[in-house]
């Protein structure tokens, strides 16, 4: 690593470290508490307070945060060009959540090393950097830590903040203006998500190096191969609707609506919260009948009755999407809104169906209806009315899914060019 450098933090971040070294002596013991609610793993408490639990590779280290799992999986391909361009540089990804350590221990690539970041005392981030010694710290999204981020580059680690998203609950930055500035100034390389969030950095006094949306890359998702010849096999000659990363009451919104769909379809619900499956079943039952239910963590299997399958198990997301060529994603018909990334089901060639309220993926959504590959809908008449088109139509059918494939395979390009942003940010082979 380079020397370290010496950095003026201003009053307010001054204060803020005070703050937490004193609440520091405290941090043990809420971790303890958080572990017993499951917030936490216990046998891994060390690492949130930046004692290790694996050795340092030797050489070049490449560190990689991300908040939880959304975060951690757009990481991925970013990941994957950082291996293909410098094979030789070890690389580290962080998360605070237990979810992302279960989710990335199946998706990280062979040699990546996970860890619980470090929570954002001094006492804890001296001791997390003193161990891994990164030579580049890259951040995703808003994961803006001042302890964290203000010690790597004192540290001598470059800095990249990519995919930023800074919205307007960040303008309580605004009372702070020299504290978001120092932070902001702490990286050599920001790539903005984002027109809203380069045109927030520029506010703030940072300095904008290019966009770069995370979200719209990814390698599409595994799949087991024998499992989905069966489940075909179970679904027939059926259409199947997938409706993914649903969030309640959007279940009953969907299911009154197959009801009447013509054709007798098969909806695969795949909730954002797996561990709502049986409530689903339950609430489907009511409404459809308990013979046209089936629950797929019960080993409940599809059969010529089965309208609604409740796929409530983890990582099998992409078995679902292979299914269909069409899916419906939650998150966009409330009271929960925001919308979820619809370019998962666009890379396994399934065209989207969503609600109106996609604020987090506002553009994505945009672009990609405006391409012929996704269809944003009111409410429910807008949702029964696009499904009964796409069902009776063939050919719209499929134009659809190809709409929608061939818009998420054009987002890669994205990659190539933030990898040529950061390169002159590596060490040198």
């Amino acid at each position: 690593m380079r020397e370290p450098q010496s950095l003026a933090r201003p009053l307010s971040l001054r204060a803020y470290r005070a703050g937490a070294a004193a609440a520091s002596v405290l941090a043990p013991a809420i971790l303890r508490a958080r572990a017993r609610r499951g917030k936490e793993d216990p046998e891994r408490l060390g690492e949130r307070l930046g004692r290790s639990s694996v050795d340092r590779p030797n050489g070049h280290l490449a560190w990689l945060h991300g908040a939880s799992v959304g975060e951690c999986v757009s990481l991925l391909p970013l990941i994957g060009a950082l291996r293909d361009e410098r094979p030789d540089l070890a690389i580290l990804l962080t998360s605070g959540t237990r979810a992302s350590a279960e989710v990335m221990a199946r998706r990280m690539p062979a040699g990546v090393i996970h860890q619980y970041a470090p929570i954002d005392t001094p006492g804890a981030v001296a001791r997390f950097l003193e161990h891994w010694r990164p030579w580049l710290g890259i951040f995703v999204e808003s994961e803006l830590w001042p302890n964290l981020v203000l010690g790597a580059r004192a540290e001598g680690a470059r800095l990249a903040l990519v995919s930023a998203r800074l919205t307007r609950k960040t303008d309580a930055w605004r009372a702070s203006p020299a504290a978001i500035a120092a932070m902001l100034g702490s990286f050599d390389v920001i790539l903005a998500q984002d027109a809203e969030t380069e045109r927030r950095v520029l506010a703030f006094g940072g300095q904008s190096t290019g966009r770069l949306n995370l979200k719209r890359l990814g390698a599409p998702l595994p799949v087991d191969s024998g499992e989905l010849e069966r489940l075909r096999a179970a679904a027939g000659d059926r259409t199947v609707i997938a409706a993914v990363s649903t969030h309640a009451p959007e279940e009953r919104l969907i299911a009154a609506v197959a009801r009447d769909l013509p054709g007798d379809p098969l909806i695969v619900f795949a909730p954002r919260h797996p561990e709502r499956g049986p409530r689903i079943a339950a609430e489907l039952s009511q409404a459809l009948g308990p013979e046209a239910v089936a629950l797929r963590s019960a080993g409940e299997p599809i059969t010529p009755a089965t309208r609604a399958y409740v796929a409530d198990t983890l990582n099998e997301l992409g078995l679902f999407l292979r299914l269909t060529r069409l899916a419906i994603v939650g998150k966009s018909f409330g009271p929960e809104t925001g919308g979820h990334n619809p370019l998962e089901p666009a890379r396994l060639g399934a065209g989207v169906i969503s609600g109106p309220a996609v604020a987090n993926f506002a553009d994505i959504y945009s672009e990609m209806a405006a391409s012929g590959g996704a269809i944003i809908v009111e409410d429910g008449a807008g949702l029964s009315e696009a499904l009964a088109t796409l069902i009776g139509d063939e050919e719209r059918l499929a134009t659809l899914a190809r709409a929608a494939l061939a818009f998420a395979e054009d987002q890669e390009g994205q990659l190539g060019a933030a990898l040529a942003v950061l390169r002159p940010l590596l060490p040198k082979a």
